[in-house]
This record gives C-alpha cells, structure tokens and sequence, in this order.
C-alpha cells in the first residue's frame, strides 16, 4: 500500500462507516439525545453568545475552532516511526476516542447551560475536582501556547520572506477590523484584505539581498522572544480590532490548504517513500526520543483525540446547538473530519525521502550521526528559495511535503516558492490566531483564580488586572517556548493535551452513568479512558525521568518537569473524584433504577 490514495480509500471507509453506526448509536443509545428536550440555545437565547444555529453552520463553526495546527503539525512529527503506527492511531484514536470525547463533552456542557468544563467538572464531581480542572485548564493554554509557538519559530527563523507576510498579515487585520467596524461589513473589504496578504506573499522574493529583508532575517531566539511580547499587546487590543479579522481572513487560507491537500493526494496520487516503521520506533529517535508507545498517542493528539476540544466544546458551541441530535455532525462528525486531514498531513509527510525527512526535522548535527545522505533536498531548497536544512517543528516539513507532491506537475515548479511560503503563512496566521485566542483565555482564568485572594483582580473591566494578567500569561509560556525545543516542549504539550482528554471522558463517564439506561453503555468512555490516562501518566514519568531532571541532554528543565508532575497530580486528583463519584452512582444504580434526587448535580 504504497500509494497515497490507497490510505484515503481506507481513511474514508472506516470514518464514513464510523459515523454512521457507532456515530448515531452513541447519540441515540448512549446519550439517548432527544430532540424533545430544549436546547441552551432556545431556553437562554440572548441574540448574542446564545442563538440556535442551524447544524452544518454550527459544525462548521466547530470545526474551524478544533482544526487548528494541531492535526497538521502532530502527523508530521510522528512520521519518524514509520506511517503505519501513526496511521492506525489516527483511525483507532479518532473513533474510539476523539469522536466520543467531543461529542459527551458538548453534551455534559449542554445539560448545564453551555458552562465550562471546570464548572460542569465541580457539578458532577464535587468542589475539589472542579477547582483541579480549571487549574488544569490554566497549564493547558499555557502549553499550549508554547507548544503552538515554538512551530512557528522555526518556521521563520532565517525566513525574511515568511516573517514579512506573517507581518503584514498584522495591519491588514487591523485595517479590516476598522473598516468593519466604523462602515459595516462589506464583501469588497475582505476581497481587499485578501488580495494585499496574497500580494505580501509575492512581494516576499523582492525583499532578498535589500536592508529590510536583513532586518527580517531573523534568529530563533529573537523570534522566540517576539512572539510573546507581540501577543502580550495582541491580547490587550479589542477582539474586533485583530483577532476577529484575521481569523476571519484565515478561515480562508484554511480552505486553502485543506482543498489543496486534498487535491494532491488524491489526484495526484504520491507515492509514500516512508516504511511502515521505522528504526526508531523502540526509541533514540532524533525528533522524538522515547518509543512508540506511549509517543504516538503523545505526539499526534489533535486528530486522533485532543483535550483542547473541550475548551471548544465548553465554550461557543453548546450555546449554538439547535436541537440535541445536531451534536453528531457537529461534534463527532467534525472531529472525524480533522482525523481526514491529519492522514493528509501524515501522507504529505511520508511521501518525503526519509533521508529528506530526517534532515528538516533535525539538527545538522544530529542528523549526522544518523548515516542518511539526502535525495530531493538540495533541489527543494533551491526551488523554495530557502535552506530547509534542521528546520524542525513540523510546519516546514508540511510545507516542503505539500509542495514536493505538486511538483509532479510540470508547471508548478516556477509556483513551488510561492506555495512553500503560502503554506507557512498559513501555519503562522493560524497559530498566531490560536496564540492571541488562548493568551486572551489564559488571562481571563489567571484573573479568575488570583481573584479569589485578590478581589480587584476577578474585574475584567480593569485595566491593571487585565495588564497584570497578561504578563503573567506571556511570561509563563514565552518562558517554555525559550527554554526549550520541540522535542521537549511539543511532548509536554502532549501530555497536557491527552490528560485534559482525559478529565473529559471522566465526566463523561459519570454523566453516562448517570443518565443512562445501561450502565454498560460507560465503557464506551472508560475504555478509551484507561487506555489514555496509563499512556498519558507513563509518558509524562518518561520525560520527567529522561528528560526534564537528566541535564545531560538538551531538554534539561526543572521548570518543565514541576509543570509535568502538577498536571499529573490534578489528573490523579481528578481520577480519584470520579471513583468516589461512580462508586456512589453505582451503589444508588443497584438500589434503585432511579438515581435519587439526592444523587443529582445541583448544576443539571
């Protein structure tokens, strides 16, 4: 099966058959969804945060919020043991877990009013579980962001031309969030704005061997201090005035991407170069350093199964869900969805000479020691205008992947620069938007639990409890993303990520205990649960252990490994909360069909 459209054939059969089976029998059986029962969406409706929304808008809305860089990024980086052990967790994940994951989180959140997840946490859970969820929730964003980040560092270091159409894309947004704001929406205002990114994408070549390309040509660690500064003023502007807009315009670069994936590998149909495993998958590996287990389910979270979701799933969208059985196209279909275009992703990735591979996504010295001499590299350097040699971080090996597989095409070797730069544009834009959204989250819950000691700081309104907050968000994650690499810092994302996940399908599993009419029916939480939670626990020990304290090897850092074990002490927390919680559950469950009003959450 070394062709590229052999995996989409597979990919498409297994997520249609999915959604169509255990899709609607989650839905109807499990979560036994009733149309009769009234949505937040009717019974709080205010024309602006809840307003009834027609389901494909909404899925699309959802997915557009879930798909961030995530599914594109996470693929590639694992492609280092092979295609196969990333391609059946993709599948096996997203199915079994992802998909459920999404989905009882957007039904929990919508059986209490559309709250959050640390809120549906303390209603289901108890007080203590409650707070450790919204604490976890705090060193997620703060990961996040510099997990997210760290790609877009090395997307840009030594790139004058990327950095220069990110750049732009800064006063474009604000020009359009101006127009829009004092003149309305207007069509011909978007068509403006996305002419001028694409024209800051062909400009890009210009600025070669002249004094602003020198300025432009930036190193890692100036990147890296940059982004942080950049988002600390970013989140302290109007979201109508940045974030909005270039959301909006990214929405469209999105579809962009998506759609030319889509029609490289199918249409053009590469062959993958890659072998099923590699050497690598029982460690040592140059980008990631542990074995493939606990690692594949650790490096590719986002389209298999992502904690982020519920952030998602917790916020915008239970407040926009119509009737009750929308909630499968929305949740589980949308994240069948992002599963398709991380198999994009890991094809694009594998369709690269692993020697290619290899070299991207390491040091120049570490690639050394690996023996590999590279095949296509030197001619895709030269066709993308760039030295793509040890950029690491994922971003350009999709890039270079993305392009290599158009250059098939005869007529698209004077366009492979464009589309390389086009698709790194995106990479950054959708993660700065990511950045700007989660640092903006972040300050919002650093203001809520400092609130609680300092009653000034819970006013969103004030500005020094707004500034004060921001600062501590930007310094926290701007400080792991310049005290590590991708290896370390994209791991304890992972590990974040995947135990946030893992709360979800706790509360899940209790609101499925609860409710429904076969207390069986749990398993279909619990199992992806117990399978989550013993990986995630054991790769974050494995970091901790080889990584974060052995000051021997690059990713040495105390302050990664306190963060490690705090999410993994919130998660025990958590695990023990839910025990006590289904013990009782089963207990009332015995005694009764009916669970006692006493045994009910206050919140439902």
């Amino acid at each position: 099966m070394d062709q590229a459209i052999y995996f989409v054939i597979v990919t498409v059969c297994v997520l249609a058959i999915a959604y169509r089976f255990y899709g609607v029998f989650f839905v109807n059986k499990v979560l036994a969804a009733d149309d009769r029962d009234v949505t937040p969406s009717h019974q709080l409706q205010d024309g602006k945060n809840y307003v009834p929304t027609k389901k494909w808008v909404n899925a699309g809305q959802h997915f557009a919020a879930i798909a961030a860089a995530g599914p594109l990024v996470g693929p590639v980086l694992a492609a280092q043991f092979g295609y196969l052990p990333g391609f059946i967790w993709l599948l096996v994940g997203a199915v079994i877990g992802g998909a459920v994951h999404d989905t009882v989180v957007l039904f929990a959140s919508m059986k209490h009013q559309g709250k959050s997840l640390s809120e549906v946490a303390k209603a289901e859970l108890g007080p203590v579980a409650g707070w450790s969820t919204g604490l976890a929730m705090l060193c997620i964003i703060t990961i996040t962001m510099a997990g997210l980040s760290i790609v877009v560092v090395h997307a840009l270091e030594r790139n004058a031309w990327g950095t220069f159409a990110v750049f732009m894309t800064v006063p474009i947004a604000i020009a359009l969030g101006l127009f829009e704001r004092y003149f309305g929406s207007s069509k011909w205002a978007t068509y403006l704005g996305l002419a001028a990114i694409v024209a800051s994408i062909a400009y890009g070549p210009h600025l070669q061997g002249t004094m602003v390309g020198d300025w432009l040509t930036l190193h890692k660690t100036t990147v890296s201090w940059i982004l942080p500064i950049y988002a600390f003023f970013a989140t302290a502007l109007p979201v109508w005035m940045l974030l909005t807009p270039r959301g909006y315009l990214s929405s469209f670069m999105k579809i962009g991407v998506f759609a030319a994936l889509v029609v490289g590998v199918v249409f053009i149909n590469p062959t993958i170069q890659f072998p099923a495993v590699t050497e690598f998958i029982n460690g040592g590996g140059p980008i990631i350093k542990g074995s493939v287990w606990p690692f594949i389910s650790i490096t590719i979270a986002c389209g298999a199964i992502s904690g982020f979701h519920a952030f998602i799933g917790s916020g915008t969208t239970p407040k926009l869900v119509d009737k009750w059985s929308d909630i499968l196209p929305v949740a589980f279909g949308a994240m069948l969805v992002e599963c398709l275009v991380a198999v994009m992703a890991l094809i694009a990735a594998t369709s690269l000479h692993p020697a290619d591979y290899f070299a991207i996504n390491s040091t120049p010295e570490v690639f050394k020691t690996l023996g590999m001499t590279v095949v296509d590299l030197p001619r895709l350097s030269q066709e993308m205008g760039l030295d793509l040699v040890g950029r690491t971080g994922g971003a350009v090996t999709l890039a270079v992947g993305m392009a290599y597989i158009f250059t098939k095409l005869s007529w698209f070797t004077d366009l492979a620069a464009y589309f390389f730069q086009f698709v790194i544009m995106f990479e950054a834009v959708f993660i700065l938007t990511a950045v700007d959204s989660g640092t903006r989250v972040s300050r919002y819950l650093i203001q809520d639990l400092l609130g609680d000691v300092f009653p000034a700081m819970k006013r969103l309104d004030s500005m020094p409890a707004a500034i004060t907050a921001s600062v501590i968000a930007c310094v926290l994650w701007g400080y792991l993303l310049l005290s590590g690499d991708i290896s370390s810092v994209w791991a304890l994302f992972g590990v974040s990520n995947q135990l946030m996940a893992s709360v979800g399908l706790m509360i899940g599993a209790t609101i499925i205990m609860r409710i429904s009419k076969k207390r069986i029916y749990a398993l279909t939480c619990l199992i992806p649960l117990a399978y989550l939670f013993v990986t995630v626990n054991y790769a974050g020990y494995w970091m901790i252990a080889n990584v974060y304290l052995n000051a021997a090897v690059k990713g040495y850092s105390l302050f990664n490994a306190v963060i490690a074990s705090a999410m993994m002490v919130l998660g025990m927390v958590i695990m023990f909360a839910s025990l006590k919680r289904w013990a009782e559950l089963w207990k009332a469950r015995g005694e009764s069909k009916a669970i006692p009003p006493s045994m009910l959450p206050s919140a439902a």
